[in-house]
């Protein structure tokens, strides 16, 4: 119930500015504050999280790939380097830093030097509390134009250990059967390719004051 309350929430929030001030009819450029899903295009399942911990390596929140696209818990919030970097419904920039905050448990997309427990690559987890950890939860989105797009598929490199979020395939047992290891490469390939798919996208605000204080 509380991870579901947190989603309402925070996607009623979102969807605010939208209702205000109009939403686009098309797809546009991905901004500051928006809340979506994320899916991996070689293996079409999406970027999940969930309150179950690592076995093993760091024991952090585990992070995975679920086929499911109504799952609740694969809502992540974009965010800068700190609030002030990413101003809400500010379109986010290709080569910018960003944090990528899960809705339903507050922890931010994290990467470290510990193996991951299926393919030995960098393992993936989910670590902070209320939006807030350390350095180890940048990512840089690669992209080819100006802007992250909604239609265009793009890459995350991680600032502080330069590999690429990605997923091979290797599937958990009990108890997240079925569900896909995402893990840290350190080459970019087509293992590591994101599309923005579901969610709440703000559009820049008329008055960032008002929006806010929201």
């Amino acid at each position: 119930m509380r991870g579901g309350y947190r989603l309402f929430l925070l996607l009623l929030l979102a969807l605010l500015p939208g209702l205000f001030h109009g939403r686009e009819s098309a797809p546009g450029a991905v901004t500051c504050g928006s809340v979506l899903k994320l899916l991996n295009t070689r293996h079409s399942v999406r970027l999940h999280s969930h309150e179950v911990k690592y076995g093993s390596g760091s024991g952090q929140q585990s992070v995975t790939g679920v086929e499911a696209s109504d799952d609740a818990n694969s809502y992540w919030r974009i965010r800068g380097k700190s609030d002030s970097s990413c101003q809400r419904g500010t379109p986010v920039k290709c080569g910018q830093a960003i944090r990528l905050t899960h809705v339903n448990t507050g922890k931010n997309l994290h990467t470290h030097h510990f193996p991951s427990p299926l393919s030995n690559n960098q393992e993936v987890s989910a670590f902070g509390d209320d939006g807030e950890g350390d350095d180890l939860d940048f990512w840089i989105v690669q992209c080819s134009g100006t802007y992250w797009e909604r239609e265009d598929a793009v890459r995350f490199k991680h600032v502080g250990t330069e590999v690429f979020l990605s997923i091979t395939g290797e599937q958990y047992g009990h108890p997240i059967r079925g569900q896909r290891e995402v893990h840290g490469m350190p080459a970019a390939n087509h293992h590591n390719y994101w599309k923005a798919m579901e969610g709440v996208f703000i559009k820049p605000s008329l008055d960032p004051a008002k929006h806010d204080e929201l």
